[in-house]
């Protein structure tokens, strides 16, 4: 079985960042992506995916990204149901990511000389999930 998917966009929101009982950090955030073509009255839709980042990579895409960053997201599909406050069943599908792409300078970094070139296109990483034992 396989369950990859990447996408490419813009964040909606500022990264929210928290952490759970036990001290794991857990970033949540979403992204617009646009679909691929246009529909017939010649307009481009645009779909909203939520993001779910976990431990050293949460903490790191809540300190370094913010609203209207463009990233790559790559990682898995999830969908958990939950019960909402009415005792109705709930159903979120959500990206957990395990490698998130900076794909643009932050806009207040932009005419600065000092930013190496090499944080354009900067890469991170879950690691732990990427271990092969």
């Amino acid at each position: 079985m396989l369950n990859r998917i990447i996408l490419i966009g813009r964040l909606t929101e500022d990264p929210e960042l928290k952490y759970t009982p036990n001290g794991a950090a857990v970033v949540n955030f979403s992204i617009a992506v646009e679909r691929p073509f246009v529909t017939r009255e010649g307009k481009r839709e645009t779909d909203f995916v939520d993001i779910v980042a976990w431990r050293k990579l949460a903490e790191t895409v809540a300190n370094n990204l913010g609203k209207g960053r463009l990233v790559a997201v790559e990682g898995r599909l999830q969908i958990r149901s939950y019960e909402n406050q009415e005792g109705q069943r709930r159903k979120v599908a959500e990206v957990v990511a395990d490698n998130v792409r900076f794909l643009d300078w932050p806009k207040d970094k932009q005419n600065s000389n000092s930013e190496s070139s090499d944080e354009l296109g900067s890469e991170l990483s879950d690691s732990e999930d990427d271990l092969p034992f």
